[in-house]
């Protein structure tokens, strides 16, 4: 009997032991980078982090890098004190990566921040997939043409005036393996004006894999794509 007892022990460890490692196993999956917008925040993202952990991720592997100011729109821009935090956030997600790849994902201004993020490291051969959500790549209608019309740091030449010098430094260039951008034909902020900038919705990520477009607003496409986003992070 007492064997009987010890052989069942073994088995349920044995069982125990492969679940575990099948677990492990399934769980290594490039760490995400989430990048918010101008005057976000990371808990902006909290959608997604609950359909990418009902996916299998979890904490460790999701960096929510936290930047700009909350009260000043116009005071952001594409400088040091606001890509340095997602710079921390790409290296410690390498760092962590069980694949030694990592996901990068945006919204709006986080679009440009990683990229010049990406572009400063010299990252895009560590990155995976990059999604944008919601980005201006060509810049913004709304800021004019660089460098005239530049009325606030954001529109400046460190910002989102269309040719300014950080929206030629951003074009033309590989973000990952795979870059998605996910847009709206009626999005209020990126579409003032006009989506269109030189002939393309500035939401169309150069070299971009492929492009999906929601009857949303701009703050709809980053909380209610999810399912596109994570299965783009995924792919």
């Amino acid at each position: 009997m007492l064997n009987k007892f010890l052989s069942i022990r073994h088995l349920i460890a044995t069982v125990a032991m492969a679940t575990a490692a099948v677990a492990a196993q399934a769980a290594c999956l490039d760490n995400v980078v989430m990048v918010h917008g101008n005057t976000g925040y990371p808990s902006d993202w909290n959608n997604t982090v609950t359909e990418l952990k009902a996916r299998g991720y979890v904490d460790s592997q999701i960096y929510r890098p936290n930047w700009g100011s909350k009260v000043c729109a116009a005071c952001n821009n594409h400088g040091s004190s606001n890509t340095s935090p997602v710079k921390s956030s790409l290296q410690s997600a390498k760092a962590a990566s069980c694949t030694g790849k990592v996901d990068v994902i945006g919204h709006s201004m986080g679009v440009t921040l990683a990229m010049k993020a990406i572009n400063e490291l010299g990252y895009s051969g560590y990155v995976n997939t990059f999604v944008g959500v919601a980005g201006a790549q060509h810049g913004l209608n709304s800021c004019g043409v660089y460098p005239w019309n530049v009325w606030t740091s954001t529109c400046g030449s460190n910002g989102l005036s269309i040719d300014s010098p950080l929206i030629k430094s951003v074009k033309g260039k590989r973000y990952g393996a795979k870059m998605y951008s996910i847009k709206s034909w009626i999005d209020e902020v990126v579409c003032m004006g006009s989506c269109y900038v030189w002939g393309s919705h500035t939401s169309n990520i150069d070299s971009q894999n492929a492009t999906y477009d929601f009857a949303l607003g701009h703050f709809g496409l980053q909380r209610y794509t999810t399912t596109t986003q994570a299965s783009l992070l995924m792919n």
